[in-house]
């Protein structure tokens, strides 16, 4: 059972550290929280080191790629993923842990989920991937659309 409470606190923060993804596509916030803790936190953005894409240079762009499709097709990589090496980088154990996002995982960020670990995901937003959803909930994952209270509607929410 959720706690309604916890959960909007943590969406929210989700959504504020979204803001600072360098993804001209859309801006993804993740959060990962073990035993009522922030542990680990990502955005979706181009390695270090890289320089962000801009509309003239977006490798998705440019091939008219459909959300969902060819996403090896990208230089971003997701919030989740950040969100996990960023524990990596820091040491920490992300084993049962629950993760917060904006925007519901891909397939690919949904198989690293499973092999990390990950028992439960909530997130803000669907996302056009037929096989991430079932994955999850076949490996035991938890996986819940958020029904918490948002801050306000002005924080950086987009499609």
């Amino acid at each position: 059972m959720s706690n309604f409470k916890n959960d909007s606190y943590y969406m929210n923060y989700a959504l504020k550290i979204s803001i600072t993804a360098n993804c001209i596509k859309g801006k993804v916030g993740a959060v990962l929280v073990k035993d009522n803790k922030i542990i680990a936190e990502g955005v979706n953005s181009v390695p270090n080191g890289i320089t962000p894409c801009t509309e003239e240079t977006c490798i998705r762009k440019k091939l008219n790629l459909k959300s969902g499709e060819n996403q090896e097709l990208c230089f971003v990589v997701h919030a989740e993923q950040n969100a996990l090496i960023n524990a990596l980088n820091n040491k920490v154990d992300v084993k049962s842990s629950t993760l917060y996002v904006t925007k519901q995982p891909c397939i690919i960020c949904a198989k690293m989920l499973i092999n990390a670990g990950i028992k439960k995901i909530i997130y803000l937003k669907e996302y056009h991937d037929k096989y991430s959803e079932s994955l999850l909930r076949e490996a035991g994952v938890e996986i819940n659309k958020f029904e918490g209270e948002l801050d306000n509607e002005e924080n950086g929410i987009r499609s």
